[in-house]
């Protein structure tokens, strides 16, 4: 779950899962909507799933225990170097260096590394200059220490480097260039996609629809519609796309809401129309099922953070 998401942000989802998945017995046999409906908000789902299937692998192939050998760990699903050096050095005292985000920034500060951290390529070296550095009498505690340096002491803006314990060790405080380390290539720009939506009403029922369980936000529901094309309006291709993801017939009413929301790697705006049906028969295209629900049920089913974001103005749509 920290991967990516401050533990802020994490603690209140992790109490949670751990009341509702008390043991890897329940996450293996729980459905893989109630665990996307637990992870509900945090993104990048396919750690939801990962875990998951991760959870049915060991229950069936390793009788219930996490296997600690390094390959054995490594191939379970959405485990990398990161992960298996994490798990197996804090969990079985393996002596694995983890290298995440913080503890790059130290190496790179310590050993003054003009290699950028965010290269692909770069992922190897730092992982071979953290190895000799390891405490292997205590793996995990040294592990720790250095992501904690990493994340309370020496920060990327305003580390404090008269309060650090390594300081005389450290070629960039040494040098004065602290604030020059670490070397990242600039990303190029995000790309901003423009998005159609419709909340379909039939009578007192609207639909919603399943993507795929793997991909982007795969397994979770959402309300139909796409990418806005060029020279096309918004309302034509909310029509358009419902048509081809569902193949209904449907009438734009009203715009309820204007969603702006960030991904890892591009942006989007989406308009989010409510419609009403006119005719024709549920095929999906697409999606790989479909509800007609209540507005209340929503609440029911696991949605993207995106589609949260106009819930209460359709709320407030509905009981008019």
């Amino acid at each position: 779950m920290l991967q990516q998401t401050q533990v802020a942000t994490v603690t209140p989802y992790y109490d949670r899962f751990l009341k509702q998945f008390k043991d890897l017995k329940t996450l293996a046999e729980a459905s893989s909507q109630k665990v996307l409906k637990a992870w509900e908000g945090l993104g990048y789902y396919a750690r939801a799933r990962n875990l998951h299937r991760a959870a049915g692998i060991v229950l069936k192939e390793h009788g219930d225990a996490i296997p600690s050998h390094w390959d054995e760990f490594r191939r379970l699903p959405g485990v990398g170097d990161y992960i298996a050096a994490a798990v197996l050095s804090l969990a079985f005292g393996k002596p694995y260096p983890v290298v995440d985000g913080n503890v790059k920034r130290v190496l790179a500060r310590l050993l003054a590394i003009k290699e950028p951290v965010n290269k692909a390529s770069s992922a190897k070296k730092f992982r071979e200059l953290a190895d000799p550095l390891l405490d292997e009498k205590i793996p995990g505690t040294f592990n720790q220490a250095m992501m904690e340096l990493g994340a309370v002491v020496c920060k990327p803006r305003q580390p404090l480097c008269n309060g650090c314990p390594v300081r005389k060790f450290c070629s960039a405080y040494q040098a004065d260039t602290v604030l020059n380390y670490p070397v990242k290539l600039k990303k190029p720009a995000s790309p901003q996609y423009r998005i159609a939506v419709g909340v379909v009403f039939k009578k007192d029922r609207v639909l919603i629809t399943r993507r795929k369980p793997s991909g982007l936000l795969g397994g979770l529901w959402e309300f139909p519609g796409g990418k806005i094309e060029k020279g096309e309006g918004p309302e034509a291709a909310c029509i358009r796309e419902i048509k081809e993801e569902t193949n209904l017939v449907i009438q734009v009413d009203w715009q309820l809401s204007r969603v702006r929301h960030a991904y890892t790697h591009f942006k989007i705006v989406m308009d989010v129309f409510c419609c009403s049906f006119v005719s024709g028969r549920v095929r999906l295209k697409g999606p790989v099922d479909h509800r007609w629900i209540h507005i209340d049920q929503v609440d029911d089913f696991p949605f993207p953070k995106a589609n949260h974001k106009f819930f209460d103005e359709l709320r407030k749509y509905a009981l008019k």
